[in-house]
């Protein structure tokens, strides 16, 4: 397209970046992306990598209470971003992507949510993609696995004023889920070294801490028990078809957990791999 100018001479007419061009392309074909910050953008997933939501065993309360979050804000109504913390491995990330599905299942072209993955390194950009974000039709589910602070990073503080407080606020269509082993998303010796240094301790304390009271749903995920461990085996093993008697499955399993020194949903599903390729079954 050119436009002509006072003088006469035929111009080309200004393009859209190729980033912007390539969002607004690809968000009406898919439902998930990782956003790029270094080429502001976002590269859309066809295939987002998660187990069906009936087999995350022995975390219930948290499965229902994010679940019921999710649908409200896909369908328009009120909801909370959502801080899911505690012990390693326990299904924190695979219930955020778990959820997702489930959600989208019945729901048709622009009602379908889209989910998008920000990586840790990446938080300072976050009021760019919001921006981005802001005017879309569709509603975005921001989700920020392995969330966490280290001392000297200042990064919090744009995730601080995205989420809520800054001027422009968090948009209605944009929901934040991260996942962290710290519940206050920094490590102990960081906040107590700034109670021992501050001139002002608590307020230097609360300044940071406060990042975790921008997420109105806390989740705490603990280590399971062997109960649960058992479980989560065994609704692999039934699912995949593993066909193992259950006697013998659990005993394999045990000694799997022993070996690695824990029982959570991550070992159960290593497990559940290994398992696979000595009975010489594929996964899906």
């Amino acid at each position: 397209m050119t436009v002509r100018t006072k003088t006469g001479r035929r111009n080309a007419a200004p393009k859209a970046s190729k980033a912007l061009k390539s969002v607004k392309s690809s968000k009406a074909i898919a439902d998930a992306f990782v956003w790029e910050a270094a080429k502001s953008s976002l590269h859309p997933v066809p295939h987002v990598a998660r187990l069906p939501l009936p087999l995350l065993k022995g975390i219930d309360s948290a499965r229902e209470t994010l679940q019921e979050n999710t649908a409200r804000f896909a369908n328009g109504l009120p909801a909370n971003n959502a801080l899911l913390w505690g012990a390693r491995g326990m299904g924190k990330s695979s219930l955020v992507k778990a959820i997702h599905g489930t959600v989208n299942e019945g729901r048709k072209g622009a009602d379908r949510l889209v989910l998008i993955e920000i990586h840790r390194e990446d938080i300072s950009t976050l009021p760019l993609l919001l921006r981005r974000l802001r005017n879309e039709k569709r509603r975005f589910l921001l989700f920020c696995d392995d969330l966490s602070f280290d001392k000297d990073d200042t990064s919090y503080k744009s995730l601080k004023a995205a989420l809520e407080g800054g001027i422009e606020g968090r948009p209605e269509n944009v929901l934040f889920y991260a996942t962290s082993n710290r519940r206050h998303l920094l490590p102990r010796d960081m906040v107590e070294n700034e109670r021992s240094t501050a001139i002002s301790p608590s307020e230097a304390v609360e300044e940071k801490i406060s990042l975790s009271d921008r997420f109105g749903l806390w989740l705490g995920f603990h280590n399971c028990s062997q109960d649960d461990y058992l479980a989560m085996v065994e609704a692999y093993a039934a699912h995949f078809s593993l066909g193992l008697p259950r006697e013998a499955l659990q005993r394999k399993a045990l000694a799997w957990a022993a070996g690695r020194g824990s029982r959570s949903g991550r070992v159960a599903w290593q497990f559940t791999q290994d398992l696979a390729g000595e009975l010489g079954k594929k996964l899906p």
